[in-house]
Protein backbone atom coordinates (compact mmCIF):
# COMPACT_ATOMS: atom_id res chain seq x y z
CA UNK A 1 0.00 0.00 0.00
CA UNK A 2 1.34 3.45 -0.93
CA UNK A 3 1.98 6.06 1.81
CA UNK A 4 -0.87 8.19 0.45
CA UNK A 5 -3.33 5.31 0.57
CA UNK A 6 -2.15 4.32 4.02
CA UNK A 7 -2.55 7.88 5.24
CA UNK A 8 -6.03 8.11 3.76
CA UNK A 9 -7.04 4.87 5.43
CA UNK A 10 -5.61 6.08 8.73
CA UNK A 11 -7.51 9.34 8.41
CA UNK A 12 -10.76 7.49 7.86
CA UNK A 13 -10.08 5.32 10.86
CA UNK A 14 -9.11 8.33 12.95
CA UNK A 15 -12.19 10.39 12.23
CA UNK A 16 -14.69 7.59 11.86
CA UNK A 17 -17.70 7.73 9.58
CA UNK A 18 -20.16 5.26 11.09
CA UNK A 19 -19.60 5.47 14.85
CA UNK A 20 -21.76 7.76 17.02
CA UNK A 21 -20.61 11.37 16.99
CA UNK A 22 -19.34 11.45 20.57
CA UNK A 23 -17.31 8.29 19.89
CA UNK A 24 -15.82 9.88 16.77
CA UNK A 25 -14.71 12.89 18.79
CA UNK A 26 -13.31 10.86 21.70
CA UNK A 27 -11.20 8.72 19.35
CA UNK A 28 -10.75 11.01 16.37
CA UNK A 29 -9.06 14.07 17.89
CA UNK A 30 -6.32 12.18 19.78
CA UNK A 31 -5.74 10.02 16.70
CA UNK A 32 -5.58 13.13 14.50
CA UNK A 33 -3.02 14.67 16.85
CA UNK A 34 -0.84 11.55 16.91
CA UNK A 35 -0.93 11.07 13.13
CA UNK A 36 0.13 14.64 12.44
CA UNK A 37 2.80 14.57 15.13
CA UNK A 38 4.18 11.34 13.67
CA UNK A 39 4.06 12.79 10.16
CA UNK A 40 6.02 15.85 11.29
CA UNK A 41 8.75 13.72 12.86
CA UNK A 42 8.86 10.96 10.24
CA UNK A 43 7.48 12.36 6.97
CA UNK A 44 5.85 9.20 5.64
CA UNK A 45 2.27 10.06 6.63
CA UNK A 46 0.52 12.47 4.21
CA UNK A 47 -0.55 14.81 6.98
CA UNK A 48 -2.29 17.24 4.63
CA UNK A 49 -4.67 14.47 3.56
CA UNK A 50 -5.25 13.55 7.20
CA UNK A 51 -6.26 17.12 8.09
CA UNK A 52 -8.49 17.45 5.03
CA UNK A 53 -10.22 14.16 5.80
CA UNK A 54 -10.88 15.13 9.40
CA UNK A 55 -12.25 18.53 8.31
CA UNK A 56 -14.54 16.88 5.74
CA UNK A 57 -16.03 14.66 8.44
CA UNK A 58 -16.28 17.56 10.91
CA UNK A 59 -18.43 19.45 8.39
CA UNK A 60 -21.16 16.83 8.84
CA UNK A 61 -21.19 16.94 12.65
CA UNK A 62 -24.18 18.48 14.37
CA UNK A 63 -21.87 21.20 15.73
CA UNK A 64 -19.90 21.66 12.52
CA UNK A 65 -18.35 25.02 13.46
CA UNK A 66 -16.99 23.77 16.80
CA UNK A 67 -15.77 20.48 15.30
CA UNK A 68 -14.02 22.29 12.44
CA UNK A 69 -12.30 24.68 14.85
CA UNK A 70 -11.14 21.72 16.94
CA UNK A 71 -9.71 20.01 13.85
CA UNK A 72 -7.87 23.24 13.01
CA UNK A 73 -6.54 23.71 16.55
CA UNK A 74 -5.44 20.09 17.02
CA UNK A 75 -3.79 19.98 13.58
CA UNK A 76 -1.92 23.26 14.03
CA UNK A 77 -0.71 22.35 17.52
CA UNK A 78 0.46 18.87 16.46
CA UNK A 79 2.29 20.26 13.42
CA UNK A 80 3.95 22.99 15.49
CA UNK A 81 4.97 20.55 18.22
CA UNK A 82 6.34 18.04 15.69
CA UNK A 83 8.34 20.70 13.86
CA UNK A 84 9.69 22.08 17.13
CA UNK A 85 10.77 18.63 18.28
CA UNK A 86 12.44 17.81 14.96
CA UNK A 87 14.24 21.17 14.92
CA UNK A 88 15.47 20.60 18.49
CA UNK A 89 16.77 17.15 17.55
CA UNK A 90 18.46 18.63 14.49
CA UNK A 91 20.08 21.35 16.59
CA UNK A 92 21.63 18.71 18.81
CA UNK A 93 23.16 17.10 15.73
CA UNK A 94 24.51 20.40 14.37
CA UNK A 95 26.13 21.24 17.69
CA UNK A 96 27.61 17.78 18.13
CA UNK A 97 30.94 16.99 16.50
CA UNK A 98 29.74 13.60 15.37
CA UNK A 99 26.33 14.78 14.19
CA UNK A 100 23.24 12.76 15.05
CA UNK A 101 21.00 10.10 13.58
CA UNK A 102 18.11 12.55 13.18
CA UNK A 103 20.23 15.08 11.33
CA UNK A 104 21.63 12.38 9.05
CA UNK A 105 18.13 11.16 8.22
CA UNK A 106 17.01 14.67 7.36
CA UNK A 107 20.02 15.19 5.08
CA UNK A 108 19.36 11.89 3.32
CA UNK A 109 15.88 13.12 2.33
CA UNK A 110 17.13 16.33 0.69
CA UNK A 111 19.24 16.44 -2.50
CA UNK A 112 22.16 18.84 -2.30
CA UNK A 113 20.77 21.18 -4.96
CA UNK A 114 17.45 21.54 -3.10
CA UNK A 115 19.28 22.32 0.11
CA UNK A 116 21.36 24.96 -1.70
CA UNK A 117 18.18 26.59 -3.08
CA UNK A 118 16.59 26.57 0.38
CA UNK A 119 19.69 28.24 1.83
CA UNK A 120 19.56 30.93 -0.85
CA UNK A 121 15.87 31.62 -0.16
CA UNK A 122 16.49 31.73 3.58
CA UNK A 123 19.33 34.22 3.11
CA UNK A 124 17.19 36.39 0.85
CA UNK A 125 13.85 36.33 2.67
CA UNK A 126 14.75 35.39 6.21
CA UNK A 127 12.40 33.46 8.46
CA UNK A 128 9.37 34.31 6.30
CA UNK A 129 10.42 31.52 3.95
CA UNK A 130 9.19 29.08 6.61
CA UNK A 131 5.59 30.01 5.83
CA UNK A 132 5.89 29.03 2.18
CA UNK A 133 7.92 25.92 2.94
CA UNK A 134 5.23 24.55 5.30
CA UNK A 135 2.56 24.93 2.63
CA UNK A 136 4.58 23.40 -0.22
CA UNK A 137 4.73 19.59 -0.36
CA UNK A 138 8.25 18.36 0.49
CA UNK A 139 9.32 21.94 1.19
CA UNK A 140 9.51 21.76 4.98
CA UNK A 141 12.62 19.61 5.51
CA UNK A 142 14.96 21.48 3.10
CA UNK A 143 14.15 24.83 4.72
CA UNK A 144 14.43 23.36 8.21
CA UNK A 145 17.88 22.05 7.32
CA UNK A 146 18.83 25.46 5.95
CA UNK A 147 17.73 27.02 9.25
CA UNK A 148 19.76 24.48 11.20
CA UNK A 149 22.94 25.03 9.18
CA UNK A 150 22.46 28.80 9.46
CA UNK A 151 22.41 28.32 13.26
CA UNK A 152 19.02 30.00 13.56
CA UNK A 153 18.08 30.40 17.25
CA UNK A 154 15.31 28.14 18.47
CA UNK A 155 13.02 31.02 19.51
CA UNK A 156 13.29 32.65 16.06
CA UNK A 157 12.42 29.38 14.34
CA UNK A 158 9.48 28.71 16.67
CA UNK A 159 8.02 32.18 16.23
CA UNK A 160 8.06 31.89 12.43
CA UNK A 161 6.94 28.28 12.45
CA UNK A 162 3.91 29.03 14.60
CA UNK A 163 2.49 31.21 11.82
CA UNK A 164 3.41 28.54 9.26
CA UNK A 165 1.67 25.77 11.22
CA UNK A 166 -1.49 27.86 11.62
CA UNK A 167 -1.56 28.66 7.89
CA UNK A 168 -0.93 25.02 6.97
CA UNK A 169 -3.76 23.74 9.17
CA UNK A 170 -6.07 26.43 7.81
CA UNK A 171 -5.37 25.68 4.15
CA UNK A 172 -5.77 21.91 4.39
CA UNK A 173 -8.73 22.25 6.72
CA UNK A 174 -10.41 24.51 4.16
CA UNK A 175 -9.85 21.89 1.46
CA UNK A 176 -11.60 19.37 3.69
CA UNK A 177 -14.52 21.70 4.34
CA UNK A 178 -14.93 22.20 0.60
CA UNK A 179 -15.00 18.45 0.10
CA UNK A 180 -17.49 18.02 2.93
CA UNK A 181 -19.76 20.75 1.56
CA UNK A 182 -19.90 19.28 -1.94
CA UNK A 183 -21.45 15.93 -0.97
CA UNK A 184 -24.16 14.75 1.43
CA UNK A 185 -22.20 11.82 2.87
CA UNK A 186 -18.99 12.20 4.94
CA UNK A 187 -17.10 9.47 3.08
CA UNK A 188 -17.66 11.28 -0.22
CA UNK A 189 -16.23 14.45 1.27
CA UNK A 190 -13.24 12.53 2.61
CA UNK A 191 -12.47 11.04 -0.80
CA UNK A 192 -12.81 14.46 -2.45
CA UNK A 193 -10.62 16.14 0.16
CA UNK A 194 -7.91 13.51 -0.24
CA UNK A 195 -8.05 13.82 -4.04
CA UNK A 196 -7.71 17.61 -3.83
CA UNK A 197 -4.81 17.32 -1.39
CA UNK A 198 -2.93 14.80 -3.51
CA UNK A 199 -3.54 16.90 -6.64
CA UNK A 200 -2.07 19.97 -4.96
CA UNK A 201 0.87 17.90 -3.75
CA UNK A 202 1.57 16.71 -7.30
CA UNK A 203 1.63 20.19 -8.86
CA UNK A 204 5.06 21.35 -7.55
CA UNK A 205 6.74 18.09 -8.53
CA UNK A 206 5.24 18.28 -12.00
CA UNK A 207 6.31 21.89 -12.38
CA UNK A 208 9.90 21.06 -11.37
CA UNK A 209 9.94 18.21 -13.87
CA UNK A 210 8.76 20.49 -16.67
CA UNK A 211 11.37 23.12 -15.82
CA UNK A 212 14.21 20.58 -15.59
CA UNK A 213 16.58 21.18 -18.51
CA UNK A 214 16.75 18.40 -21.03
CA UNK A 215 20.06 17.18 -22.33
CA UNK A 216 20.93 17.38 -26.03
CA UNK A 217 19.33 14.87 -28.27
CA UNK A 218 21.70 12.13 -29.39
CA UNK A 219 22.95 12.39 -32.96
CA UNK A 220 21.94 9.44 -35.06
CA UNK A 221 23.03 8.28 -38.48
Amino acid sequence: MSPAAAGAEAALAATGTVAPEHTQQAIGYPSLFLLILLGALVPIVPTGAVVSSAAAVAFHHSSAAVSSLLVFAVSAFAAFLGDATLFWLGQRGVRSRGGSRWLDRMREQVPQERLARAQERLAGRGATVLLVSRLLPAGRIPVMLACLFARMPMHVYLRANLVAALAWAGVYGLLGLVGGALFPHPWQGVVTAIALTLLIAAVPAGWRRLRRPHGPHPVTG
